[in-house]
């Protein structure tokens, strides 16, 4: 059972904000998560790091200049994720602002597997054009670069993820993760980099004159797409992340959303002018992913980009559809899981590795997400891919660089992997045929020496209890409307309730009525129908609910033990 542990909360700070201003409430969860001054929470976008901070930018924005004055053709290479899928679409809309002629492409997952690969160079090259410019993508691409530059195709790379030993022999790369770069925010997602490359080279086209008698166009109005791509992608929401994600909320709010955005969330039903981080990555962000894993990003995309409503509302229905469809793999594919490794122990092995013949290869990233949160252990799912070899997506835990991880299998087993590539939390990776065994347990090796065993009992980090008289429904509100996510996380709250009665809705929730202290609660357990005892430590998060118009506070259980 996880512990459940209180996040630190330095006194001086919460003190120096409170009289900043800022509410206790508001002065303890921000102080809390390294927040020192209100300037990190205004979330203005002149408080933006500036794009000459990224290396090579600079050289990148006069390319694309250079470009658009020779009326060259540009083609995006784009990802087939929700990141990948955005900064497709930020970069053609922005650029076509900017006076490019552009267009993309994107990798089917299923028959192209990741990236500019010298299969996409082949395909690109059908399209003529004079400069390919990767999105989410290219930063390992050594052979793809390599074929492009052999057919006289010159290739930008713009990518988030971490480089390898060899770099590829692009005309230039802007990432914030390559070696050199001061860059002070090194979590920008894929989006995020394509939306600096356009404020970089909006700068330069400014420099040169093209604005001096016409109006520079505005890139904020691109912000809802990069939004949605930054928390879709769980990327680390440091200060910069957020501005992004604040404002590209705030455009939503206001009814300024792209064609494709506002369908989305009317597929979902939910309502943009209340936009949430939740609504970002947990209802726009799969329904966009769906196509990437089931179908062809191409159609996401496509959504992203209609200007036209009712185009864009068919695009996004055939993407709900297409999300309907991957849950139900998703159910039977984790159903198999589960029965599989029904005698698996979590105590006797540090990692997890697992691998079906049948299983999609669009869903084992999902399924790896599932697993390592139900046994807490760094978690790689394959699956057969249909050029023979097994393609994996693996998901870690805190204390475990999931990407260092597999560089070490790699150096200590050659040839055991083909590829591999990521983050510290998330990474994919290729194997031949048949190895699956022997890479679970070269990883169970490499992890076990890596991790510290305390990491694997896991921690539910809270922020204490929260006093009775805060329980309001506006604070709700106000919580439900913040940016939260990866290393800024949402708060949640802990106290020991008498549980007055429950019961079990739509057959798989628990619907609850707590006291505390004299004050009683309603409360929402989902997904978990379960009966508690009478008594509980709980961890929960405040909610607002809304019903027959009617507005209440309810209580959203997370994780509860016994109580005495």
């Amino acid at each position: 059972m996880p512990a459940i542990t209180i996040r630190p909360c330095p006194a001086d700070t919460r003190t120096a904000l409170q009289q900043a201003g800022i509410s206790p409430t508001w002065a303890r969860l921000y102080a809390a998560r390294g927040v020192t001054h209100p300037d990190q929470i205004a979330h203005r976008l002149p408080q933006l790091l500036p794009p000459a901070g990224l290396l090579h930018i600079g050289h990148a924005a006069a390319l694309l200049a250079d470009a658009i004055a020779a009326n060259k053709r540009l083609l995006i290479i784009a990802d087939y994720d929700a990141d990948g899928a955005t900064a497709c679409a930020v970069g053609v809309r922005g650029l076509s602002l900017l006076g490019a002629q552009v267009d993309f492409i994107v990798p089917n997952r299923l028959e192209h597997g990741y990236g500019l690969t010298p299969d996409i160079v082949r395909l690109a090259a059908e399209r003529q054009p004079d400069l390919l410019v990767t999105v989410d993508n290219g930063i390992a691409a050594v052979e793809g670069v390599a074929a492009a530059n052999a057919l006289g195709i010159s290739v930008l790379v713009t990518d988030h993820h971490l480089p390898g030993d060899v770099l590829p022999d692009a005309a230039c790369i802007v990432n914030p993760n390559q070696l050199g770069c001061g860059f002070a925010s090194k979590h920008l997602a894929g989006v995020g980099v394509m939306f600096y490359m356009l404020l970089a080279l909006r700068a330069e086209l400014r420099q040169r004159g093209v604005y001096a008698a016409q109006a520079e166009p505005d890139l904020r109005a691109l912000l809802d797409l990069v939004a949605l791509g930054t928390v879709a992608d769980v990327v680390r929401l440091d200060a910069n992340n957020r501005i992004l994600i604040e404002n590209g909320l705030a455009r939503m709010r206001a009814g300024k959303a792209s064609a494709g955005i506002n369908a989305l969330f009317r597929a979902a039903a939910r309502d943009p002018a209340r936009a949430t981080v939740f609504d970002l990555g947990f209802m726009l962000g799969p329904r966009l992913n769906a196509a990437g894993r089931i179908d062809d990003m191409a159609l996401g995309i496509e959504c992203l980009l209609a200007n036209d409503p009712a185009a864009a509302q068919q695009l996004a229905q055939q993407l709900d559809t297409l999300n309907r469809a991957r849950r139900d793999v998703e159910s039977d594919m984790l159903e198999e899981a589960l029965a599989i490794l029904a005698t698996f122990n979590p105590t006797d092995s540090h990692s997890l590795t697992a691998w079906q013949p049948g299983w999609h290869i669009g869903v084992i990233g999902i399924l790896a997400s599932r697993l390592k949160d139900k046994f807490h252990r760094p978690t790689i799912v394959l699956a057969n891919s249909e050029n023979g070899e097994l393609k994996g997506s693996g998901r870690s835990i805190p204390g475990l660089h999931l990407r260092d991880a597999l560089d070490l299998v790699d150096k200590r087993h050659p040839g055991l992997i083909l590829k591999f590539g990521g983050h510290a939390m998330a990474a994919g990776l290729s194997l031949p045929a048949g190895r699956h065994d022997e890479f679970g347990q070269a990883f169970e090796a490499v992890v076990r020496e890596l991790i510290d065993p305390a990491d694997l009992q896991g921690v539910i980090e809270t922020d204490g209890e929260l006093d009775l008289a805060e329980h309001r429904y506006e604070l709700a509100v106000e919580i439900d409307h913040a940016v939260w996510g990866q290393g800024f996380p949402a708060p949640l709250f802990t106290a020991t309730f008498d549980v007055l009665a429950q019961r079990v809705v739509g057959e798989k929730h628990l619907k609850l009525k707590l006291a505390r202290e004299g004050t009683t609660f309603e409360a929402m357990r989902f997904f978990h129908p379960d009966p508690l005892p009478d008594r509980i430590r709980a961890v929960y998060a405040l909610m607002p609910n809304e019903f027959n118009g009617q507005q209440s506070l309810q209580l959203k259980l997370q994780h509860w033990e016994p109580a005495t």
